[in-house]
């Protein structure tokens, strides 16, 4: 389902007139325009497919470089990510720290990402994202384990409410292996303390 550019648009209109703007006023002439824009590109995971990028794995033991068998995780830091809090419609982002143990299959790094900014690119709260990464990773590989750890500013939380503009909310889903605290701890160190 795509986001109904018009209707948002109109409903941004109702939006400025209920706050007592004037919306056709010089600077908010467009705003409606470009926050509907906005929207269409906030919103683009909705109704998408967030595995549709895991459907070209690689054979470890079969593919192009079977001496390159990863022994231990992979683990691709600092994705970059951002989304929309479904309680405040206010934005939040920062990173997602993702890391898989390989059965036969592997796929190519840029897909983990994919998989990230699909599921960000709806309304969300940061707790859901993680576990539905996750979700997604541990049904779309013969993965071991996963572990998603996702570490983002809230402005519902920097902007209002406390005002804690340092503050980062941190989450942490696990499948398979990485359940057990032991078998995720070295994973942990190596993405080392805040940043």
């Amino acid at each position: 389902m795509a986001v109904d550019r018009d209707r948002v648009a109109a409903l941004v209109r109702e939006l400025l007139e209920a706050i007592g703007e004037d919306p056709e006023r010089p600077g908010l002439k467009l705003t409606p325009d470009r926050v509907a824009d906005a929207y269409v590109d906030f919103f683009a995971g909705v109704g998408a497919d967030p595995s549709a990028s895991l459907s070209r794995t690689i054979s470890v033991s079969r593919g192009p470089a079977p001496e390159t068998l990863p022994s231990g995780a992979v683990m691709l830091r600092d994705i970059r990510f951002r989304s929309m809090c479904e309680h405040h419609l206010l934005p939040f982002r920062g990173h997602a720290h993702i890391a898989y143990l390989p059965g036969e299959q592997v796929v190519g790094l840029g897909a983990l990402p994919r998989v990230v900014d699909v599921l960000a690119a709806r309304p969300q709260v940061q707790e859901r994202l993680g576990e539905q990464i996750a979700d997604t990773l541990d049904e779309g590989l013969d993965a071991r384990g996963v572990l998603v750890v996702l570490d983002a500013e809230h402005e519902c939380v920097t902007m209002r409410g406390g005002r804690q503009p340092d503050a980062s909310t941190v989450t942490v889903a696990a499948r398979g292996a990485f359940v057990d605290p032991a078998q995720r701890a070295e994973l942990f160190s190596l993405l080392g303390g805040p940043r």
